[in-house]
């Protein structure tokens, strides 16, 4: 996707119930998370850092801007499915990225979400408490 002369890159994220959606340009390697910086929405450094690991894995650090819309989960959520999204992107940029991101893991999507309750169970496999009278 081209606007204006700048190439944008496209990638959608998910993890758990957080959609990412992430548009790449080149640039000095700003990232921002609707319309905020890094800090100000994932304020944990760890969360940080998984968002910024696949630009150090295909060598990319300070290549390219990110802007980000994401909703739905929580932070952990939310930056997992950055992650997945940035992968997803950098891909559209470059295909030699591929086999790097996809040995880290970054190309698979984490289906893992909560597990519904059942009828007749306090929880999704929390039975009641059992009694013997």
């Amino acid at each position: 996707m081209t606007t204006k002369n700048k190439v944008t890159y496209l990638g959608t994220g998910r993890r758990k119930t957080s959609v990412a959606r992430v548009y790449l340009t080149p640039g000095t390697g700003v990232i921002t998370i609707n319309h905020k910086p890094i800090e100000v929405h994932l304020p944990s450094e760890l969360l940080q850092m998984t968002v910024r690991s696949p630009f150090e894995i295909t060598g990319t650090v300070d290549q390219f801007d990110v802007n980000v819309n994401v909703n739905g989960g929580g932070l952990t959520g939310q930056a997992g499915a950055i992650r997945h999204g940035i992968s997803r992107a950098l891909l559209e940029a470059s295909v030699d990225y591929r086999a790097s991101l996809k040995a880290a893991g970054f190309l698979t999507r984490d289906s893992r979400a909560k597990e519904r309750k059942k009828p007749g169970l306090k929880a999704a496999r929390r039975a009641p408490q059992f009694s013997k009278r």
